[in-house]
């Protein structure tokens, strides 16, 4: 009689190797098929190795290792080029459908692989797997859910708020260049060309019971497009007589600037220009534009301040709060009681006061205020903070609370940005942020009897020096922001600091460092 198999069952052996008898596999604990379903899904493919499936877990895993090469490869190669890539609509809406099918085929993946590995099981070793299986496709496919979202609000953001060189007109940016010369590397720097990029800030109060814009908050970013220091010029909304260049049609229409001889009427203040100058000139006085305002202005400030104006990025303040809670809030330093609400000139006082202290975590509302209250005070204590602002958005606006609030950035930049910055410079500009937020913020606050400076009539020649002043302080200063010399000692060995000698502009960062004594005696004016 021949010899007969262990008395374990049927199903818990297994033929010599030479046997060509289909047998079970048996030999695999539900364990082990669980290990491996996990296996396979954080490397895709190595299950169906491991099912045997070598052919088609080959190519799935050859595929997914050749995506993680090229990208790492990139990314460790050409950083900013990558980054790049994630601005352009089209890139992203490619990207979106792409991770979708990607998100299915890992999914089918992963179920494929587990139903490969499994043998014969219990009813409860089933449902186990079941569940595993769900856990690990919810895994897969959740964060690729994410990020196809993400790449359609990006695209559908970015083409709502920047339109394309062909699709949008302006009389006042350049044409766009920044492209490496021929034979040039991939590294080469696509600002070489360019030393200085200038973009005029502006925030406009524009909202219900509103009859137009009025651009309230005028700022001037210079920056430098090698290191990413950046100084700021801000301008008084009441300066009046603002000139125009004289190769501009619109000096033609204001010979003697945006004025009508009275420089405290309100109607050509700077921050009328962006309304009233449309209204009195042809609309086709510069060429073809989608905002005659807004070119006005970038002409305008330019020759105030002796710089070519490229950009402008209007911001409507009403909407500005809900900018600041999609970006998570931003902290800033308080050295004085800030008024919530309030009109100083009809004596209404504040509803409430932002009180001092160091680095207060700020939502919409509270920065809203905090840049825009000015009961009992002056507009130039308001420019002080504005520059606070830009300079706490500029170094807290990161890639973490970017991401946990996505949905929210995009929607709220749709809302509230108006722009002539086109698409095709974005990807220049992804790699320019990279630099501003590691470079230093400097700043001129230009107010009413201060070194020259006189709103109703500046002295625009003063105020063309101090900007080329301040550009060269900003290259001057050092990790601190403050610019040092040195002499040599009388013994000819160690050198001693002199006492920084007073310069045209300010550190951003001191001057909106927290002041403990100032803090201390601040009290709230109620009117």
């Amino acid at each position: 009689m021949p010899d007969q198999p262990p008395e374990q069952g049927p199903w818990t052996w297994d033929l010599p190797p030479s046997s060509a008898t289909a047998v079970p596999r048996t030999g695999r604990s539900f364990g082990r098929t669980a290990a491996l379903t996990v296996a396979g899904t954080v490397l895709p493919g190595l299950g169906l190795i491991a099912a045997r499936r070598r052919v088609v877990g080959g190519v799935v895993l050859g595929v997914f290792a050749l995506a993680l090469v090229v990208l790492g490869v990139w990314a460790a190669l050409d950083w900013q080029g990558l980054l790049a890539q994630f601005v352009k609509p089209s890139v992203l809406y490619a990207t979106s459908s792409v991770l979708v099918v990607l998100a299915l085929v890992w999914v089918g993946v992963v179920v494929a692989s587990h139903l490969s590995l499994r043998g014969r099981t219990t009813r409860t070793q089933r449902v186990a797997g079941g569940l595993l299986v769900g856990v690990l496709a919810f895994a897969v496919a959740a964060p690729m859910a994410v990020a196809a979202r993400y790449s359609y609000d990006t695209a559908s953001s970015v083409q709502g708020v920047f339109k394309s060189q062909d699709d949008s007109r302006s009389a006042t940016r350049p044409t766009l260049g920044g492209k490496p010369s021929r034979g040039a590397t991939a590294k080469a720097d696509p600002w070489a060309d360019k030393p200085r990029l200038n973009v005029l800030l502006l925030g406009g109060d524009a909202g219900a019971g509103r009859t137009g814009t009025r651009t309230d908050t005028i700022i001037l970013a210079s920056i430098d497009t090698r290191t990413g220091d950046t100084t700021l010029f801000s301008l008084p909304r009441n300066t009046g007589r603002m000139p125009f260049p004289a190769k501009s049609k619109l000096s033609q229409y204001y010979p003697d600037g945006f004025t009508n001889g009275d420089g405290d009427d309100p109607e050509h203040f700077l921050n009328a220009m962006y309304d009233n100058v449309p209204n009195a000139v042809p609309k086709d006085v510069l060429g073809e534009t989608d905002n005659l305002g807004a070119d006005a202005l970038k002409l305008s400030v330019g020759a105030a301040l002796g710089l070519e104006v490229d950009y402008y990025v209007l911001i409507n303040l009403q909407g500005f709060s809900k900018m600041i809670n999609a970006l998570g809030g931003i902290t800033l330093n308080i050295n004085s009681y800030i008024p919530i609400g309030g009109n100083t000139d009809l004596g209404i006082p504040p509803d409430d006061f932002l009180e001092p202290g160091p680095n207060r975590k700020l939502d919409g509302r509270g920065a809203l205020w905090y840049a825009r209250g000015r009961f009992g005070s002056d507009d130039f204590a308001r420019m002080d903070r504005q520059r606070c602002v830009i300079n706490a958005i500029i170094k807290q606006a990161n890639p973490a609370n970017m991401l946990a609030r996505y949905e929210d950035v995009a929607k709220a930049g749709k809302q509230i940005v108006l722009t002539d910055m086109p698409q095709e410079v974005l990807p220049l500009m992804v790699d320019l942020s990279l630099r501003v937020k590691d470079g230093s913020v400097r700043s001129i606050v230009f107010k009413h009897g201060e070194d020259g400076f006189l709103s109703p009539d500046p002295d625009f020649d003063r105020m063309r020096q101090r900007v080329k002043v301040a550009l060269g302080e900003a290259k001057a200063t050092g990790p601190s922001g403050g610019a040092t010399t040195k002499k040599p000692s009388a013994s000819g060995g160690a050198t001693a600091a002199k006492k920084p000698k007073k310069t045209e502009s300010e550190d951003v960062t001191d001057s909106c460092a927290y002041n403990p004594e100032m803090a201390a005696t601040a009290t709230p004016y109620r009117g």
